[in-house]
């Protein structure tokens, strides 16, 4: 499927487990490979990121779907888990 990069700025960002992650705020381009490599979140939720940052860059490699949203594995959530412990 192709769409305009445009077109997903501003979609919800979510886990695959359903926990809100963020609004997508632009697209990371590696310009040598022609591809995208990540993703810039805005309003992130700070309950998942310990950052003072407004945003935070993950990586596309997560994305699952996009579309009407974007689901992204929840590999934060294990990474959270990780540090608590």
């Amino acid at each position: 499927m192709r769409a305009e990069l445009t077109s997903l700025f501003g979609l919800n960002i979510y886990t695959n487990a359903g926990v809100y992650v963020g609004k997508l705020q632009d697209v990371v381009i590696d310009v040598e490979s022609q591809k995208i490599s990540g993703l810039a979140v805005s309003d992130i939720n700070r309950d998942l990121f310990d950052l003072n940052s407004k945003g935070v860059i993950i990586p596309y490699r997560w994305v699952i779907t996009a579309a009407d949203i974007i689901i992204i594995r929840d590999v934060i959530q294990r990474y959270k888990k990780q540090k608590e412990d």
